[in-house]
């Protein structure tokens, strides 16, 4: 027992060190990217950027970056008491003293710690929705709206979320050694099946979809869509300026179930052939398969880190390093889930890079099968309504972005 205490006790200061680690890291890079910013307009921004709106977008820029500091100083606070009070201990002695059940247990257990970190959180939220949002006359969502987002948020969470969760209890408990192979089987349908019927089934309850009127927009769509060979019989305007002002569009779906859906934000205030180029981006997506190879990717991903989880889940010192005295499945999660960060952090810098470049081959397909300037204009204009940062630094951007910037995307378009 001593000899697992040790282990304990070096699995708890190593996760210690990964949790300091990872915020000075955060820290750092945010750093990087704020002094990166200049107070005049540079050069490559003239054209793009006027005087007033960049110093908008500075300003912007600047209250974010004090409320991201604040907010992570806050969970990295949060995180580290639960850690050397013994919290997730205390979680855990909560939800026993409500069920022994080896599938309700873990439930429970979960579920006080995620209704403790929204009830804890919120209050960053409303401030980022309806302060500094509101500040900078992008929020647009309402008070109803906002707990109605939230009380849909939490049914779905428990639905999905918990079903799955469950599921996956149930195959550690009674699928014996490779329950993880049941598991990851369970998740990848899962995900597929989200991919298929997200735009159908989940994008309704938050979001009125309506089908894009006939019109120039539409014939100027479809006479693209036919000229590439795309199948397009899913084409949505969604009403995305009843929460924000800043403009989107976004492809979902396998097969027949795909769809193409254009925020009201960009269907109204961009031109069609602004508007056509961006779906052009889209479908370049579809066509260069990049929708099907990122899922392939996560699930192998997921398969990764359950074979991972599988060889110590049963290990007596992840949950004595959290303070439970015996061997507890959902407690050992916890340990792995903080323990694989540095890993996680890994891969997720890798599909950044994936991601990437996935950007450049959507845009130049953009650009060879329909128009560059269009694209070019309708992304300056996406930036600029956003008062997106246009000179991030460039490590900022290695760790951080999944999108190229918009500097570098018009510089390849242009070649």
């Amino acid at each position: 027992m001593e000899h697992i205490s040790m282990k304990a006790e070096t699995i708890f200061y190593i996760i210690i060190t990964i949790i300091v680690l990872n915020f000075m890291l955060e820290q750092w890079l945010s750093w990087l990217n704020d002094k990166n910013s200049s107070e005049t307009l540079p050069d490559e921004l003239k054209g793009i950027y006027d005087e007033d709106k960049y110093a908008k977008q500075r300003a912007y820029d600047k209250v974010k970056g004090k409320f991201s500091i604040i907010s992570s100083s806050f969970s990295f606070v949060l995180i580290l008491l639960m850690l050397f009070f013994n919290g997730f201990a205390f979680v855990d002695d909560l939800a026993k003293s409500f069920t022994e059940n080896a599938i309700l247990l873990p439930l429970l257990f979960f579920a006080i710690l995620m209704i403790a970190s929204d009830i804890l959180t919120t209050p960053f939220s409303i401030y980022s929705t309806f302060v500094i949002e509101e500040k900078f006359g992008f929020n647009r969502t309402t008070i109803k709206t906002y707990v109605l987002d939230k009380i849909k948020g939490l049914l779905i969470g428990v639905v999905l979320g918990g079903g799955l969760m469950a599921l996956f209890i149930w195959f550690y408990n009674y699928t014996g050694e490779y329950f993880w192979l049941w598991t990851w089987g369970a998740v990848a349908v899962f995900m597929i099946l989200i991919t298929m019927f997200y735009a159908t089934l989940i994008v309704p309850l938050f979001n009125k979809l309506t089908p894009l009127e006939d019109g120039e927009l539409k014939e100027e769509i479809t006479s693209y869509c036919k000229k590439v060979g795309f199948k397009l019989d899913n084409l949505f305007v969604m009403d995305g300026s009843k929460r924000s002002s800043k403009a989107n569009a976004f492809f979902s779906g396998l097969g027949s179930k795909k769809r193409i859906v254009l925020y009201d934000t960009l269907a109204n205030e961009y031109s069609k052939e602004e508007i056509t180029a961006v779906l052009a981006h889209e479908i370049g997506h579809y066509k260069k398969k990049h929708t099907l190879t990122s899922i392939v990717i996560s699930i192998f991903q997921i398969g990764f880190m359950l074979f991972i989880l599988s060889l110590v889940i049963n290990k007596p010192e992840f949950s004595l390093a959290l303070g439970v005295q015996e061997k507890s499945f959902h407690v050992s999660l916890i340990v792995f889930s903080l323990l694989y960060s540095p890993l996680s952090m890994l891969i997720g810098i890798i599909m950044n890079i994936i991601s990437r470049k996935n950007e450049y081959e959507a845009d130049n397909y953009a650009k060879t099968t329909y128009n560059a300037e269009p694209l070019i204009g309708s992304l300056k204009k996406l930036s600029v309504d956003s008062l997106s940062n246009l000179t991030p630094h460039p490590y900022y951007v290695f760790v951080n972005y999944s999108h190229p910037t918009l500097l570098e995307r018009i510089k390849a378009l242009c070649n």
